[in-house]
């Protein structure tokens, strides 16, 4: 059968258009590019970073540029950070990371009375804990350095920071890697990325679904100290949902003191001493890392019953508790208010 030639044409127009359909639909509804899944492993901040994220361009030099930003703004280690210099009282202007993450640090260190004190790093430095390792601090040395430390005496106005102790040193590694995190997530999100999981040094944010199209499963460690044959133990796994999610706990970095005491790494900032009790492991889910991140190092400070106290009257956080009876059994307790039932 012969076709007449504004035949033909219809017919090439009707293939042309079947194949730009198929392409369409292959790249918006699941195709094999637009589902690729990524993941990286990096080193940052003195910790590892993992990655995981579904998305048609590989986003790892950009993840990576903008985390180098974080830490040319927050990093104690870095001595040309925007904090170093601060803390050097080289300036007192404020870029953009720090505008964001110290009113957050400042409005959790008065919600949590001062357990949150970005001002501490003084006393962390004295029990060895932070850049120098030396003899243990004597009680008159604990309440000099005390006097370094308050949240109150640090404010920001007009995007500068006022410091009315001029030798504080301001230290955000307890808030830091929770707000690197955040970054990252954001950055993705405004890639138009909805499913990936964020993971630096433990701190975690999720969005939509894993590979496999379920929620990301997260587990939290056994807090069993310093064994390598179980220092990953997984003690619960729990199922995330657009959150947020830090651990902090005491059962890994402390030291033994020449008297036979453990000393945690957790430093009470209104006592000056490491604290003593018998919460071992603080998970914290919040609608960004940075918050959970604060939190979970605010209840290691000031322990189980104040940190259930917080958690139950602060409808964006949720909390699994692992700790110790007061005997000698040293049997794991948990408390949680999350919703464990899937």
């Amino acid at each position: 059968m012969k076709l007449k030639k504004n035949q033909i044409f219809f017919l090439l127009f009707l293939i042309a258009g079947t194949i730009y359909v198929a392409l369409t639909n292959n790249d918006s509804n699941g195709g094999k590019q637009s589902k690729e899944t990524r993941k990286f492993t990096e080193k940052i901040f003195g910790t590892i970073m993992n990655v995981t994220y579904t998305c048609p361009e590989d986003l790892h030099d950009t993840i990576m540029i903008c985390l180098q930003g974080v830490d040319a703004s927050l990093s104690m280690f870095n001595p040309n950070s925007t904090i170093s210099r601060i803390n050097r009282n080289e300036t007192d202007t404020l870029d953009q990371h720090l505008l964001n993450i110290l009113p957050m640090a400042l409005s959790i260190s008065e919600d949590t009375d001062g357990a949150f004190d970005i001002s501490v790093a003084p006393l962390v430095n004295a029990w060895g804990f932070g850049f120098k390792s030396q003899n243990l601090p004597t009680d008159a040395q604990v309440d000099s350095l005390r006097a370094l430390v308050d949240y109150k005496s640090i404010c920001i106005e007009n995007g500068l920071i006022k410091k009315q102790i001029p030798n504080m040193i301001i230290d955000l590694s307890a808030i830091a890697k929770g707000y690197g995190t955040d970054q990252v997530a954001n950055l993705l999100l405004e890639r138009g990325v909805k499913d990936f999981l964020v993971e630096i040094g433990g701190e975690i944010v999720c969005r939509g679904n894993n590979p496999k199209g379920e929620a990301w499963h997260v587990g939290i460690n056994t807090p069993v100290e310093q064994s390598s044959a179980f220092e990953n133990e997984v003690h619960k796994i729990i199922d995330i949902h657009d959150r947020a999610m830090a651990t902090s706990g005491n059962y890994r970095n402390y030291y033994i003191d020449e008297n036979g005491r453990k000393l945690s790494h957790t430093i009470d900032p209104k006592t000056g001493y490491p604290v003593r009790h018998s919460l071992l492991s603080s998970t914290v889910l919040a609608p960004s890392c940075a918050m959970a991140d604060a939190y979970a190092t605010s209840f290691m400070v000031m322990g189980l019953d104040k940190a259930k106290e917080i958690v139950m009257r602060n409808n964006n956080l949720q909390a699994y508790f692992i700790y110790t009876e007061n005997d000698s059994t040293g049997n794991f307790q948990t408390w949680n208010n999350l919703d464990l039932a899937q």
